[in-house]
């Protein structure tokens, strides 16, 4: 659905994701939705397992803060969390338009992945954490560094929340 869009404001187009974060008890699972326009973290939510409960929240939380989703169309892969009923649900009741990668190929997601890369690489979220409670806090720094502080080449050396709030 998304394949050859022109995107050219926010809230055209979210792109979604999961990646993992390491504590010293095992992983916690970081749901992340990401502007593509803007480049901007809308909504983030990091829990302690895999289920649904996490990208709802994020969701949840990226239309919350959302001014305007008309037109909006939400891109993910196809992981059993943007699948589910509940999940879609949400989206067709908001109207918000659901887009898939075609099957194992998260080239098709490659924003959302270097989002990841972002967070784990320049924000240290690559690191063994002492627990969740931690994890959350730091969680919450990376992101609000990165959406507030961060430069981007791509956005002609401007911050997501800049960029974001020109065009939304």
């Amino acid at each position: 659905m998304i394949k050859g869009l022109e995107v050219n404001r926010s809230n055209q187009v979210w792109v979604s994701d999961i990646t993992y974060i390491r504590t010293v008890k095992g992983f916690c699972y970081l749901a992340l939705i990401t502007d593509m326009h803007s480049r901007k973290i809308v909504g983030y939510d990091l829990s302690d397992s895999l289920e649904l409960k996490g990208c709802v929240r994020a969701l949840n939380k990226a239309i919350y803060q959302a001014r305007n989703i008309k037109g909006l169309i939400h891109h993910s892969d196809r992981g059993i969390q943007y699948c589910s009923n509940i999940y879609t649900q949400i989206l067709k009741r908001k109207k918000i338009g659901i887009s898939m990668t075609e099957e194992n190929h998260c080239y098709e997601n490659a924003m959302a992945e270097r989002v990841n890369g972002i967070l784990k690489d320049e924000f240290y979220m690559d690191q063994t954490f002492t627990n969740t409670a931690h994890a959350k806090r730091a969680v919450k720094s990376a992101i609000n560094l990165y959406n507030e502080i961060r430069l981007h080449l791509s956005l002609d050396y401007k911050t997501p929340n800049m960029v974001y709030k020109l065009t939304a």
